[in-house]
């Protein structure tokens, strides 16, 4: 269960997508039962994460901070007290923003899925509308 893996790891990563499913997954109940001095890092999606109840442990000392790439709200408000806490690190919601990532994602589109959908056959990478990622 999540309360077991947050009572257990010293990192919790969230990559996950933002589903009905994982909208406020982590919850001031996740964050109670996270381990004295684990970090929490979201490079998923912001609606994933109870933002006044991540705030809440890490001024309670229940974390021992927080790397966020993503927000609730996007670019984060001015009045967030996320900007004032010295347990966080923030990065601004750009990290496929690498030299090569405009190269490579052309070199799939070019040389794979454009020929699979010129020929029929299943593309890769396909988007799931109904799992909703």
């Amino acid at each position: 269960s999540l309360n077991r893996i947050m009572s257990e790891c010293d990192y919790i990563l969230c990559a996950a997508p933002l589903t009905a499913d994982t909208e406020g997954l982590f919850d001031k109940e996740a964050f109670d039962h996270a381990k004295k001095d684990s970090v929490f890092i979201n490079v998923g999606r912001g609606p994933i994460v109870d933002e006044d109840a991540l705030i809440d442990a890490l001024k309670a000392g229940n974390l021992k901070g927080a790397a966020l790439d993503v927000f609730a709200i996007e670019p984060l408000p001015v009045e967030s007290e996320l900007w004032t806490l010295d347990n966080v690190l923030m990065s601004p919601h750009n990290m496929d923003a690498t030299p090569t990532f405009l190269h490579e994602a052309t070199e799939l589109f070019v040389e794979e899925n454009l020929p699979r959908f010129v020929r029929g056959m299943d593309l890769l990478n396909p988007v799931n509308k109904s799992a909703g990622y």
